[in-house]
């Protein structure tokens, strides 16, 4: 009828022009880690002879803790790297530095670097007081003006994980963080993809999706400048002990924040951070 109307009047009628759609976020970046050993175009094994936080690890490049399960292993698509923390009692670093620990870290500096998107990954966790695995996103310049992303870490509890924002004036015992809590049932020892959405105004962090935490840059500036125009990389590594997971543990002995029940499951070989996939798409 109103089309009619327009006629009769003598009129175009008004034709709705709906927008064409977005195009789809691009894939900038992919790992989907199938090994056998590690994509060494991609990343770069960090070994260090010095901690901070003290933990209580050192850094090294080795198969058997920088390993791959094969196939849909432990449900792993298509492979999954395995961090696997490992007992060295007396492990001594080039610098002279004595550890009873050796544990693993990779990272994309100089290989892949960003700035905003969406970072994500499918990862499964052992869970054991004072096992720190983490995936993370830091700048390229001195810490903490360059800025800080942490998507996931984990000190082993078996109901949550966090994530936190570091930068210049909130750095450390950042305000700016959450620990969403889980049911231990499907918690940190089953898959989940945890993710952020960075953007040059907010950061959305999610944990299958679903939104867990949230902080804009009008939020950040209250504590400091906004650090999150710059390069980032991407980081996974497997902390053991030290000042985080000591907070919540409070376990002094045998070592700050690794009680003896996390040390014995470390020396049988069951501990491992499985990360199935990561991923970095920017729209």
């Amino acid at each position: 009828m109103r089309v009619a109307l327009f006629l009769l009047l003598g009129l175009t009628p008004l034709l709705i022009q709906s927008a064409p759609p977005a195009d789809p976020p691009k894939e900038i970046f992919f790992d989907d880690f199938t090994g056998p050993s590690l994509a060494r175009d991609r990343w770069n094994v960090e070994v260090t002879g010095r901690t901070v936080n003290n933990e209580q690890q050192a850094y090294v490049d080795a198969p058997d803790v920088l390993t791959f399960v094969a196939g849909d292993s432990d449900g792993a698509t298509n492979g999954a790297l395995a961090i696997r923390p490992r007992f060295r009692e007396g492990f001594t670093t080039p610098e002279g530095k004595r550890f009873d620990f050796v544990s693993g870290r990779v990272n994309t500096k100089g290989k892949f670097e960003f700035m905003h998107g969406s970072a994500s990954a499918r990862i499964k966790l052992s869970v054991g007081a004072g096992l720190w695995p983490a995936f993370w996103i830091l700048g390229t310049g001195a810490w903490p003006a360059s800025g800080e992303i942490d998507v996931m870490e984990h000190v082993g509890e078996p109901d949550w994980t966090s994530v936190a924002i570091h930068g210049p004036g909130y750095s450390g015992s950042t305000p700016l963080v959450s620990r969403p809590h889980m049911d231990p049932a499907a918690g940190p020892q089953t898959w989940h993809v945890y993710g952020v959405d960075w953007t040059a105004s907010e950061m959305v962090f999610t944990i299958d999706g679903r939104e867990v935490y949230r902080a804009t840059k009008a939020t950040i500036e209250q504590y400091g400048p906004w650090a999150f125009d710059n390069d980032k990389y991407l980081i996974l590594n497997f902390a053991l002990g030290g000042s985080y997971p000591q907070s919540v543990n409070k376990a002094e002995k045998p070592y700050p924040g690794l009680p003896v029940s996390t040390v014995e499951e470390i020396k049988q070989g069951t501990v491992q951070f499985l990360v199935d996939w990561v991923r970095v798409r920017r729209s």
